[in-house]
């Protein structure tokens, strides 16, 4: 089995999102695509909306091309900067504003007992990720380039590339390039 996997191109699949107010490039959910405890997305804000709702599931999200104003239904406003995460309640759908034109949105979302961090950072350079059983990493590159390296494998990715490292805990994994990247830390139980 492979450590680095990429994610094709082809699997990615854009639908609307539930509420019809904009739409969703699904890049990976499981255990399965209908029955999610997790799921990774990046959503298309081209207009002022209203985020749809998502019972029983805590979202994580990180504004990739422009800040996002979001106002959510307790009152809470919440400038969210380009790059910086935010963790909230899916049954607490905010309305979303474009301070500065439209953005894509990151967003991880998680169910039940799965569990993970949403990272969003500059690369500068190189960078280690810590291995831990039953723990992945999920890298977006937002733009540039990396070369990344996990036990005895190593791949050059460009903007856009979407893969999964699944080192083993003691196995180093390295990243370096300049750009920015997106990582997910997710736990999934084998």
């Amino acid at each position: 089995m492979s450590t680095i996997r990429l994610v094709p191109a082809a699997s990615l699949r854009t639908q609307a999102w539930a509420n019809g107010a904009g739409t969703t490039t699904v890049i990976a959910s499981g255990p399965t695509e209908e029955t999610w405890l997790w799921r990774l997305s990046i959503a298309e804000i081209t207009h002022d909306c209203a985020f749809s709702p998502y019972s029983d599931t805590r979202r994580q999200l990180v504004a990739l091309d422009a800040p996002l104003h979001l106002r959510f239904g307790d009152g809470r406003d919440v400038a969210l900067l380009r790059l910086s995460p935010i963790h909230f309640d899916g049954d607490d759908a905010p309305d979303a504003s474009l301070p500065e034109g439209a953005t894509r949105a990151f967003n991880l979302m998680l169910r039940g007992a799965a569990d993970g961090e949403l990272i969003a950072r500059p690369l500068n350079g190189s960078m280690w990720l810590p291995q831990r059983a039953h723990w992945h990493w999920f890298v977006h590159l937002l733009s540039g380039h990396a070369d990344i390296e996990a036990g005895n494998e190593r791949i050059a990715v460009s903007a856009g590339s979407n893969l999964w490292i699944d080192a083993q805990p003691g196995e180093r994994v390295r990243i370096e390039g300049g750009g920015e990247l997106v990582l997910v830390q997710l736990s999934i139980l084998d």
